[in-house]
Protein backbone atom coordinates (compact mmCIF):
# COMPACT_ATOMS: atom_id res chain seq x y z
CA UNK A 1 0.00 0.00 0.00
CA UNK A 2 1.31 3.48 -0.88
CA UNK A 3 0.39 7.04 0.00
CA UNK A 4 -0.67 7.48 -3.64
CA UNK A 5 -3.50 4.99 -3.16
CA UNK A 6 -4.70 6.87 -0.07
CA UNK A 7 -4.57 10.20 -1.91
CA UNK A 8 -6.39 8.74 -4.90
CA UNK A 9 -9.17 7.37 -2.73
CA UNK A 10 -9.72 10.65 -0.89
CA UNK A 11 -9.54 12.65 -4.13
CA UNK A 12 -12.10 10.34 -5.78
CA UNK A 13 -14.44 10.76 -2.82
CA UNK A 14 -14.15 14.54 -2.87
CA UNK A 15 -13.79 15.51 -6.53
CA UNK A 16 -15.01 12.39 -8.27
CA UNK A 17 -13.69 10.18 -11.02
CA UNK A 18 -15.06 9.55 -14.48
CA UNK A 19 -15.98 5.86 -14.67
CA UNK A 20 -18.06 5.78 -17.83
CA UNK A 21 -20.09 7.85 -20.30
CA UNK A 22 -23.78 8.06 -20.99
CA UNK A 23 -24.66 8.51 -24.65
CA UNK A 24 -27.88 10.17 -25.72
CA UNK A 25 -28.13 10.74 -29.45
CA UNK A 26 -24.91 12.40 -30.55
CA UNK A 27 -24.12 13.78 -27.09
CA UNK A 28 -21.87 12.10 -24.54
CA UNK A 29 -22.29 12.82 -20.83
CA UNK A 30 -19.53 11.76 -18.39
CA UNK A 31 -20.54 9.71 -15.37
CA UNK A 32 -18.71 10.86 -12.23
CA UNK A 33 -18.35 8.66 -9.16
CA UNK A 34 -17.94 10.42 -5.80
CA UNK A 35 -19.40 10.61 -2.30
CA UNK A 36 -22.77 12.13 -1.65
CA UNK A 37 -22.66 15.71 -0.41
CA UNK A 38 -23.50 14.74 3.21
CA UNK A 39 -20.54 12.30 3.35
CA UNK A 40 -18.14 14.38 1.30
CA UNK A 41 -17.30 16.75 4.17
CA UNK A 42 -17.49 14.11 6.91
CA UNK A 43 -13.96 13.30 8.07
CA UNK A 44 -15.04 9.99 9.64
CA UNK A 45 -16.71 8.83 6.42
CA UNK A 46 -13.61 9.71 4.39
CA UNK A 47 -11.30 7.81 6.74
CA UNK A 48 -13.59 4.78 6.78
CA UNK A 49 -13.10 4.22 3.05
CA UNK A 50 -11.58 0.86 2.26
CA UNK A 51 -8.42 0.61 0.25
CA UNK A 52 -7.88 -2.53 -1.80
CA UNK A 53 -4.33 -3.85 -2.07
CA UNK A 54 -2.44 -7.12 -2.48
CA UNK A 55 -0.61 -8.48 0.53
CA UNK A 56 3.02 -8.97 -0.40
CA UNK A 57 3.47 -11.87 2.05
CA UNK A 58 0.47 -14.01 1.15
CA UNK A 59 -0.42 -12.61 -2.28
CA UNK A 60 -4.07 -12.23 -1.25
CA UNK A 61 -6.28 -9.22 -1.96
CA UNK A 62 -7.12 -7.31 1.22
CA UNK A 63 -9.16 -4.28 2.14
CA UNK A 64 -8.48 -2.02 5.10
CA UNK A 65 -9.94 1.38 6.05
CA UNK A 66 -7.78 4.48 5.64
CA UNK A 67 -7.97 5.11 9.40
CA UNK A 68 -6.03 1.89 9.96
CA UNK A 69 -2.94 3.17 8.15
CA UNK A 70 -3.25 6.98 8.40
CA UNK A 71 -4.28 9.64 10.88
CA UNK A 72 -5.95 12.97 10.14
CA UNK A 73 -5.34 16.37 11.70
CA UNK A 74 -6.55 19.86 10.76
CA UNK A 75 -4.16 22.48 9.42
CA UNK A 76 -4.20 25.63 7.29
CA UNK A 77 -2.73 25.37 3.82
CA UNK A 78 -3.38 26.26 0.20
CA UNK A 79 -5.77 24.33 -1.98
CA UNK A 80 -3.17 24.17 -4.76
CA UNK A 81 0.46 25.08 -5.42
CA UNK A 82 1.06 27.42 -8.34
CA UNK A 83 4.46 27.82 -9.94
CA UNK A 84 6.05 30.25 -12.38
CA UNK A 85 9.46 29.38 -13.81
CA UNK A 86 9.63 26.50 -11.29
CA UNK A 87 9.22 28.93 -8.35
CA UNK A 88 6.22 28.80 -6.03
CA UNK A 89 3.92 31.78 -6.52
CA UNK A 90 1.22 33.20 -4.25
CA UNK A 91 -1.09 35.81 -5.74
CA UNK A 92 -2.87 38.34 -3.53
CA UNK A 93 -5.44 40.40 -5.39
CA UNK A 94 -8.33 42.72 -4.66
CA UNK A 95 -10.70 45.07 -6.41
CA UNK A 96 -10.52 48.83 -5.87
CA UNK A 97 -13.51 50.59 -4.34
CA UNK A 98 -15.28 52.92 -6.74
CA UNK A 99 -14.02 56.47 -6.47
CA UNK A 100 -10.38 55.53 -5.81
CA UNK A 101 -7.54 55.51 -8.33
CA UNK A 102 -5.98 52.02 -8.68
CA UNK A 103 -2.56 53.47 -9.52
CA UNK A 104 -2.52 55.57 -6.35
CA UNK A 105 -3.55 52.59 -4.23
CA UNK A 106 -0.80 50.43 -5.72
CA UNK A 107 1.77 53.18 -5.11
CA UNK A 108 0.70 53.38 -1.46
CA UNK A 109 1.01 49.60 -1.10
CA UNK A 110 4.43 49.72 -2.74
CA UNK A 111 5.57 52.39 -0.27
CA UNK A 112 4.27 50.35 2.67
CA UNK A 113 6.08 47.24 1.43
CA UNK A 114 9.48 48.96 1.36
CA UNK A 115 10.06 48.59 5.10
CA UNK A 116 8.09 45.37 5.54
CA UNK A 117 10.38 42.55 6.79
CA UNK A 118 10.39 39.59 4.40
CA UNK A 119 12.65 36.54 4.26
CA UNK A 120 15.54 36.80 1.84
CA UNK A 121 14.22 34.04 -0.42
CA UNK A 122 10.85 35.76 -0.96
CA UNK A 123 10.41 38.28 -3.74
CA UNK A 124 7.36 40.53 -4.27
CA UNK A 125 6.11 41.87 -7.58
CA UNK A 126 3.12 43.97 -8.61
CA UNK A 127 1.53 42.23 -11.55
CA UNK A 128 -1.90 42.07 -13.12
CA UNK A 129 -3.38 45.26 -14.52
CA UNK A 130 -0.53 47.46 -13.26
CA UNK A 131 2.08 45.29 -14.96
CA UNK A 132 0.16 45.38 -18.23
CA UNK A 133 -0.20 49.16 -17.99
CA UNK A 134 3.55 49.50 -17.45
CA UNK A 135 4.24 47.42 -20.57
CA UNK A 136 1.73 49.45 -22.61
CA UNK A 137 3.23 52.70 -21.32
CA UNK A 138 6.73 51.59 -22.31
CA UNK A 139 5.56 50.54 -25.79
CA UNK A 140 3.62 53.75 -26.45
CA UNK A 141 6.48 55.89 -25.13
CA UNK A 142 8.81 54.22 -27.61
CA UNK A 143 6.22 54.76 -30.35
CA UNK A 144 6.06 58.46 -29.46
CA UNK A 145 9.86 58.79 -29.58
CA UNK A 146 10.00 57.02 -32.94
CA UNK A 147 7.24 59.27 -34.31
CA UNK A 148 9.02 62.43 -33.13
CA UNK A 149 12.33 61.19 -34.57
CA UNK A 150 10.76 60.47 -37.97
CA UNK A 151 9.07 63.88 -37.93
CA UNK A 152 12.45 65.45 -37.17
CA UNK A 153 14.10 63.68 -40.12
CA UNK A 154 11.33 64.72 -42.50
CA UNK A 155 11.52 68.37 -41.40
CA UNK A 156 15.32 68.39 -41.77
CA UNK A 157 15.03 67.08 -45.31
CA UNK A 158 12.31 69.59 -46.25
CA UNK A 159 13.79 72.74 -44.69
CA UNK A 160 17.44 71.80 -45.20
CA UNK A 161 18.06 73.26 -41.76
CA UNK A 162 18.92 71.96 -38.30
CA UNK A 163 17.49 74.85 -36.28
CA UNK A 164 13.89 74.84 -37.46
CA UNK A 165 13.31 71.11 -36.72
CA UNK A 166 14.45 71.66 -33.13
CA UNK A 167 11.95 74.50 -32.74
CA UNK A 168 9.10 72.42 -34.16
CA UNK A 169 9.93 69.30 -32.16
CA UNK A 170 10.36 71.49 -29.07
CA UNK A 171 6.82 72.80 -29.52
CA UNK A 172 5.59 69.19 -29.59
CA UNK A 173 7.33 68.45 -26.30
CA UNK A 174 6.04 71.67 -24.70
CA UNK A 175 2.49 70.87 -25.83
CA UNK A 176 2.53 67.98 -23.33
CA UNK A 177 2.35 70.64 -20.61
CA UNK A 178 -1.14 71.52 -21.83
CA UNK A 179 -2.20 67.88 -21.62
CA UNK A 180 -0.97 67.50 -18.05
CA UNK A 181 -2.42 70.84 -16.96
CA UNK A 182 -5.81 69.95 -18.41
CA UNK A 183 -5.88 66.57 -16.70
CA UNK A 184 -4.87 68.12 -13.37
CA UNK A 185 -7.29 71.07 -13.54
CA UNK A 186 -10.30 68.96 -14.50
CA UNK A 187 -9.15 66.05 -12.28
CA UNK A 188 -9.20 63.43 -15.03
CA UNK A 189 -7.34 60.14 -14.94
CA UNK A 190 -4.29 59.49 -17.10
CA UNK A 191 -5.50 56.47 -19.08
CA UNK A 192 -2.39 54.72 -20.34
CA UNK A 193 -3.48 53.57 -23.79
CA UNK A 194 -5.94 56.19 -25.02
CA UNK A 195 -4.15 59.18 -23.46
CA UNK A 196 -0.87 58.13 -25.06
CA UNK A 197 -2.62 57.59 -28.40
CA UNK A 198 -4.01 61.12 -28.05
CA UNK A 199 -0.52 62.50 -27.35
CA UNK A 200 0.86 60.79 -30.47
CA UNK A 201 -2.05 62.19 -32.52
CA UNK A 202 -1.49 65.62 -30.98
CA UNK A 203 2.12 65.63 -32.17
CA UNK A 204 0.99 65.48 -35.80
CA UNK A 205 -1.38 68.45 -35.49
CA UNK A 206 1.14 70.61 -33.58
CA UNK A 207 3.86 69.89 -36.13
CA UNK A 208 1.50 70.82 -38.96
CA UNK A 209 0.68 74.23 -37.44
CA UNK A 210 4.32 75.02 -36.70
CA UNK A 211 5.40 74.05 -40.22
CA UNK A 212 2.69 76.24 -41.77
CA UNK A 213 3.86 79.23 -39.73
CA UNK A 214 7.62 78.85 -40.11
CA UNK A 215 7.53 77.88 -43.77
CA UNK A 216 5.63 81.04 -44.68
CA UNK A 217 7.88 83.17 -42.44
CA UNK A 218 10.91 81.76 -44.18
CA UNK A 219 9.34 82.55 -47.53
CA UNK A 220 8.64 86.16 -46.48
CA UNK A 221 12.26 86.57 -45.39
CA UNK A 222 13.54 85.29 -48.74
CA UNK A 223 11.23 87.64 -50.63
CA UNK A 224 12.33 90.57 -48.48
CA UNK A 225 15.93 89.60 -49.12
CA UNK A 226 15.29 89.88 -52.88
CA UNK A 227 13.34 93.14 -52.53
CA UNK A 228 16.24 94.84 -50.75
CA UNK A 229 18.62 93.64 -53.47
CA UNK A 230 21.02 92.05 -51.00
CA UNK A 231 23.76 89.76 -52.15
CA UNK A 232 23.58 86.07 -51.37
CA UNK A 233 26.25 86.38 -48.69
CA UNK A 234 24.44 89.24 -46.96
CA UNK A 235 21.91 88.85 -44.21
CA UNK A 236 18.76 90.78 -43.56
CA UNK A 237 19.04 93.36 -40.80
CA UNK A 238 17.74 92.07 -37.50
CA UNK A 239 14.84 94.54 -37.53
CA UNK A 240 13.80 93.24 -40.96
CA UNK A 241 13.88 89.69 -39.59
CA UNK A 242 11.52 90.75 -36.81
CA UNK A 243 9.18 92.45 -39.27
CA UNK A 244 9.09 89.32 -41.44
CA UNK A 245 8.27 87.16 -38.43
CA UNK A 246 5.45 89.54 -37.43
CA UNK A 247 4.09 89.54 -40.98
CA UNK A 248 4.22 85.74 -41.14
CA UNK A 249 2.35 85.50 -37.83
CA UNK A 250 -0.36 87.88 -39.06
CA UNK A 251 -0.92 86.02 -42.32
CA UNK A 252 -0.86 82.54 -40.77
CA UNK A 253 -2.92 83.48 -37.72
CA UNK A 254 -6.20 82.51 -39.37
CA UNK A 255 -5.09 79.06 -40.69
CA UNK A 256 -3.57 78.10 -37.33
CA UNK A 257 -6.65 79.21 -35.37
CA UNK A 258 -9.04 77.54 -37.82
CA UNK A 259 -7.10 74.26 -37.58
CA UNK A 260 -7.20 74.34 -33.79
CA UNK A 261 -10.84 75.43 -33.50
CA UNK A 262 -12.20 72.93 -36.01
CA UNK A 263 -10.22 70.09 -34.41
CA UNK A 264 -11.39 70.99 -30.90
CA UNK A 265 -15.03 71.41 -31.94
CA UNK A 266 -14.90 68.18 -33.92
CA UNK A 267 -13.62 66.25 -30.90
CA UNK A 268 -16.06 67.72 -28.37
CA UNK A 269 -18.97 65.37 -29.32
CA UNK A 270 -16.61 62.40 -29.01
CA UNK A 271 -15.20 63.66 -25.70
CA UNK A 272 -18.59 64.36 -24.12
CA UNK A 273 -20.36 61.35 -25.65
CA UNK A 274 -23.03 63.39 -27.42
CA UNK A 275 -25.70 61.09 -28.86
CA UNK A 276 -28.45 61.97 -31.34
CA UNK A 277 -31.41 59.78 -32.21
CA UNK A 278 -31.59 60.23 -35.98
CA UNK A 279 -34.72 58.07 -36.28
CA UNK A 280 -36.80 60.41 -34.15
CA UNK A 281 -35.00 63.41 -35.65
CA UNK A 282 -36.21 62.52 -39.15
CA UNK A 283 -39.62 61.16 -38.18
CA UNK A 284 -40.67 63.43 -35.30
CA UNK A 285 -38.08 66.24 -35.50
CA UNK A 286 -37.00 65.27 -31.98
CA UNK A 287 -33.24 64.56 -31.85
CA UNK A 288 -33.33 63.37 -28.20
CA UNK A 289 -29.81 64.65 -27.58
CA UNK A 290 -28.07 63.32 -24.49
CA UNK A 291 -24.49 63.18 -23.27
CA UNK A 292 -22.59 60.23 -21.87
CA UNK A 293 -22.61 56.55 -22.62
CA UNK A 294 -20.18 53.67 -22.81
CA UNK A 295 -18.22 55.20 -25.70
CA UNK A 296 -17.01 58.05 -23.46
CA UNK A 297 -14.99 55.67 -21.30
CA UNK A 298 -13.06 54.56 -24.38
CA UNK A 299 -12.79 57.64 -26.62
CA UNK A 300 -13.06 60.34 -23.94
CA UNK A 301 -9.44 60.22 -22.65
CA UNK A 302 -8.01 60.42 -26.17
CA UNK A 303 -10.31 63.28 -27.20
CA UNK A 304 -9.67 65.36 -24.07
CA UNK A 305 -5.92 64.82 -24.49
CA UNK A 306 -5.98 66.29 -28.00
CA UNK A 307 -8.28 69.14 -26.90
CA UNK A 308 -6.14 70.16 -23.92
CA UNK A 309 -2.85 69.79 -25.77
CA UNK A 310 -4.00 71.56 -28.95
CA UNK A 311 -5.49 74.49 -27.02
CA UNK A 312 -2.17 75.02 -25.26
CA UNK A 313 -0.10 74.27 -28.38
CA UNK A 314 -1.94 76.95 -30.35
CA UNK A 315 -0.57 79.51 -27.92
CA UNK A 316 2.88 77.98 -28.40
CA UNK A 317 2.59 78.10 -32.18
CA UNK A 318 1.53 81.73 -32.30
CA UNK A 319 3.79 83.12 -29.55
CA UNK A 320 6.57 80.79 -28.42
CA UNK A 321 7.53 79.42 -31.84
CA UNK A 322 8.06 82.88 -33.44
CA UNK A 323 10.03 83.99 -30.38
CA UNK A 324 12.25 80.90 -30.58
CA UNK A 325 12.66 81.48 -34.32
CA UNK A 326 13.75 85.08 -33.72
CA UNK A 327 16.15 84.09 -30.94
CA UNK A 328 17.66 81.42 -33.19
CA UNK A 329 18.31 84.01 -35.92
CA UNK A 330 19.74 86.48 -33.43
CA UNK A 331 22.09 83.83 -32.07
CA UNK A 332 23.05 82.91 -35.62
CA UNK A 333 23.93 86.52 -36.32
CA UNK A 334 26.27 86.60 -33.33
CA UNK A 335 27.97 83.30 -34.11
CA UNK A 336 28.23 83.86 -37.90
CA UNK A 337 27.96 87.57 -38.75
CA UNK A 338 27.86 86.84 -42.48
CA UNK A 339 26.20 83.90 -44.14
CA UNK A 340 24.09 83.07 -47.15
CA UNK A 341 20.60 83.21 -45.69
CA UNK A 342 19.29 84.13 -42.24
CA UNK A 343 18.01 80.70 -41.27
CA UNK A 344 20.40 78.23 -42.87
Amino acid sequence: MSTGQIATAIRTALYGKEISKYKEGEDDFPIQLRFDNKYRYDAEALLNQRITFRDQTTGKIKQVPISAVATAHKSSTYSSVKRKNLDRVITVFSNVIEGYNPTEIVNKIREAMKDYPLPEDIETRFTGEQEEQAKEMAFLSKALMVAVFLIFLIIVSQFNSAGIPFIIVGSVVLSLIGVLLGLVIFQMDFVIIMTMVGIISLAGVVVNNAIVLLDYTNLVMQRRHEELGLAENERLPINEVMNCIIQGGKVRLRPVLLTAITTVLGLLPLATGMNINYFTLLSEFDPQIFFGGDNVAFWGPMSWTVIFGLSFATFLTLVIVPVMYFMMNKLKYKIQPSSNLPVR
